[in-house]
């Protein structure tokens, strides 16, 4: 669905669409990651497990609305835009109400999060705190991450270090290395989304000088910038293979590795909005494929 296809959209679709479902992977999969590598080592704790998955769909669905709201609010959204639908840009939803809706996610999400605290202590607080400013900040205030070229720090940190690790630790209230780097695949390709997702928008957010990593970089080293963070996700369980001696159950997401490479081709080979688009997607799916398969392998070795 592009921004011109709006005329059918009810009341409720627009929500959905607002809430960006394609990109709810980015909240699952670390908390799948986490619980498996927690079962692995005997501590899964399927209450905290749960709620830290509560917290990290809000924080998403949030972070989308804040989005939507100041891409549109500092003209990143422009009738020239050639993603999918936004629901304020569009007049689906007016700006003021997705604003609430905003502030009404991340209430919520804070309160739900004070059982987390409640369990992990100070540590958790923080990392609360840090994940709800920055999903604000990723396109708010006068220094928005995603305008200044952070977006793809912001993403691989928050939705790969920080979620792997803080939900493996609300679990077992210590922290571990193979939590870590078990993040680093999550990480590297839920950057992956978003690099697609500049790539695709690099003329129009160019105009709007909406100053992403895209767009300081260019077509070709985004495109490079790509490679290298699926290349990541797939070396780090070969690492773990060969430098740990783990149980070969972990190459399990190497079966993913078609679809990576079939939505690689698209975004070496396509500047097509269309094609971008379907290749956003894909990185999305990739990324729950992986995130299953890798899941999947922690259990088996345990």
């Amino acid at each position: 669905m592009t921004a011109t296809d709006t005329s059918t959209i009810t009341r409720t679709q627009a929500w959905i669409l607002a809430a960006r479902p394609k990109t709810l992977p980015a909240a699952v999969v670390p908390v799948l990651v986490a619980s498996a590598v927690a079962i692995a080592d005997g501590v899964f704790a399927p209450l905290p497990a749960a709620v830290a998955l509560l917290c990290a769909l809000l924080i998403q669905i949030g972070t989308n609305f804040a989005n939507d709201y100041f891409d549109h609010i500092k003209g990143a959204d422009s009738p020239d835009r050639i993603g999918p639908v936004r629901v304020v840009q569009s007049g689906l939803i007016p700006p003021a109400t997705v604003r609430n809706a905003m502030i009404g996610v991340f209430v919520l999400t804070f309160a739900l999060g004070l059982y987390l605290v409640s369990v992990g202590g100070w540590p958790i607080l923080l990392i609360g705190i840090a994940s709800l400013i920055c999903a604000v900040l990723y396109t708010a205030g006068p220094f928005p991450l995603a305008y200044v070229g952070l977006g793809d720090l912001f993403v691989f940190i928050f939705f790969g270090v920080v979620a792997v690790t803080g939900t493996y630790y609300v679990q077992a209230l210590s922290w571990s290395m193979d939590a870590l780097i078990a993040s680093l695949p999550v990480g590297a390709i839920s950057t992956a989304i978003l690099v697609v997702n500049n790539y695709r928008d690099i003329d129009t957010d160019r105009v709007a000088n909406k100053r992403t990593l895209a767009v300081r970089i260019g077509r070709r080293a985004t495109r490079f910038e790509y490679r290298v963070l699926l290349l990541a996700a797939y070396a780090v369980p070969l690492f773990q293979i060969l430098q740990q001696d783990a149980p070969l159950w972990l190459l399990l997401p190497l079966a993913s590795i078609p679809l990576a490479f079939s939505v690689l081709m698209v975004v070496e080979k396509s500047v097509d909005g269309g094609a971008l688009n379907n290749a956003l997607a894909g990185t999305g799916k990739l990324l729950a494929l992986y995130g299953i398969l890798y899941s999947a392998g922690f259990m088996l070795a345990s």
